[in-house]
């Protein structure tokens, strides 16, 4: 069954076309790569998505709900992760969990359940009230993830999750990722890693706006003669 449906998405701004015309489909529980060089337009894509901006064409479905008509109902069905911005730095990790499942919809006595329950399990206990700004960057994303996820979504969109961490931390945050889609969290994520791609299901590869490759990393190595999905990409480039 299809979590995320697009049909001929497009996004322009003034005579800029961001995202050219994309079709794909992601299924329940999948991990999907969105992947793409800086300025490839899959950051756009994901806020159309996520019903942050508005398609200028073409269609999209999220958990059942038309993106362009049924805005609302596409927010309250997904989480949401930014490398920039997903948390507020002066306020206290419990407070930053409430704040956000509060914003989801969730119940009081359901958010003191599972917020004792996401500080252990992220081992944050004794970090209950620390500041957010005070935590090493690898613990903000891991945090800042579960909040995105607290209220079990059927969708989460993470975008570039892991930029500025080192390996160690990544591996780790992927092992999340695994977890949540254990779950039947579908998770769609941005990243210009390529690397990441082998933790994905599948993945697409946006180049200038377009998605010129989406297919298993197995498969997109052996249709191109790659090593690696580095190469996957580098050739796709030339190529357009």
């Amino acid at each position: 069954m299809s979590v995320i449906y697009a049909e001929n998405l497009t996004k322009r701004f003034g005579n800029f076309t961001a995202v050219n015309c994309i079709t794909f489909s992601v299924e329940r529980g999948e991990i999907f790569g969105f992947l793409g060089a800086n300025g490839a337009g899959k950051t756009t894509a994901m806020r159309v998505l996520c019903g942050l901006s508005k398609p200028t064409s073409g269609r999209c479905v999220v958990a059942g709900y038309d993106v362009a008509r049924e805005t609302e109902k596409v927010k309250r069905s997904i989480g949401y992760m930014s490398q920039k911005f997903s948390l507020y730095e002066d306020l206290k990790v419990w407070e930053n969990i409430r704040l956000f499942a509060g914003i989801y919809g969730m119940g009081d006595k359901m958010i003191a359940l599972k917020t004792e329950q996401t500080l252990t399990h992220l081992g944050f206990e004794a970090e209950r009230n620390t500041l957010v700004k005070a935590l090493p960057l690898g613990w903000k994303q891991k945090l800042a993830f579960s909040v995105a996820i607290f209220h079990e979504p059927e969708v989460v969109f993470l975008d570039e999750p892991t930029g500025g961490v080192d390996p160690a931390t990544r591996r780790k945050f992927w092992e999340m990722i695994y977890q949540a889609a254990e779950r039947g969290i579908t998770v769609f994520v941005t990243t210009h890693y390529m690397d990441e791609a082998e933790y994905c299901n599948r993945v697409s590869i946006m180049v200038d706006g377009r998605i010129e490759a989406l297919n298993t990393p197995k498969n997109l190595r052996q249709r191109l003669n790659a090593p690696n999905m580095d190469a996957v990409f580098q050739r796709l480039v030339q190529a357009s």
